[in-house]
């Protein structure tokens, strides 16, 4: 299926090549979720602002885990274009071929720890419609996470519902390097790129 709206060149928008610049950085190369969005540079512009926020290479979270939380959130919604990208990104910030292959059952990994178990099930409640986190599970995640971790992972929650639903509503296609990755680690679990494959 091709995209309902097509990426269109990098060049498009010169004055967002900072910005493009990032993405780079971490995935290397400027999604086309964000080729697409350059439409309106201003979101363009604030979404890299967010990622970068969300993403923050100072914050107290794992980089990589950061990832597995926005692959389970991505999960939860059905966007096949992030939990691609959400793979890569895992796999670029040092994330195992064990723990990756083992995302989707993560409850009964012995990959996982209790406390990243708790905290992907608060991905997984947090991004469900309507919103299933309760007071107990959040006190539990309190038990093992600081208030500015917690902060953290539901930044990175927030960010993917907005990514989800750019990604999936516009038909998004999907590069060569996560659909490869995702191919690799979850493809014999049933992922497929569906509306995101390359036409």
């Amino acid at each position: 299926m091709p995209p309902r709206l097509p990426p269109l060149p990098p060049e498009t928008t010169p004055e967002l090549k900072p910005h493009f610049d990032f993405f780079l950085g971490t995935l290397g190369f400027t999604p086309n979720s964000v080729l697409t969005m350059q439409r309106k540079p201003k979101l363009a512009q604030a979404l890299a602002q967010l990622n970068g926020a969300v993403m923050d290479p100072d914050g107290e979270v794992d980089l990589g885990f950061r990832r597995l939380i926005g692959h389970v959130a991505s999960k939860v919604s059905g966007c096949l274009y992030c939990q691609a990208h959400t793979l890569l990104g895992a796999k670029n910030f040092g994330v195992s071929e064990e723990k990756l292959a083992d995302v989707w059952t993560y409850t009964i990994s012995p990959h996982y720890s209790e406390r990243e178990r708790l905290a992907l099930d608060f991905a997984l409640a947090a991004a469900s419609q309507p919103n299933a986190v309760t007071d107990e599970q959040f006190a539990q995640l309190r038990q093992h996470w600081s208030d500015g971790e917690i902060t953290e992972i539901l930044g990175v929650i927030a960010m993917f519902a907005f990514l989800n639903r750019w990604n999936d509503t516009m038909g998004t296609p999907l590069e060569a390097a996560p659909t490869a990755v995702a191919e690799q680690v979850v493809g014999a679990q049933g992922w497929q790129a569906g509306k995101h494959g390359q036409s």
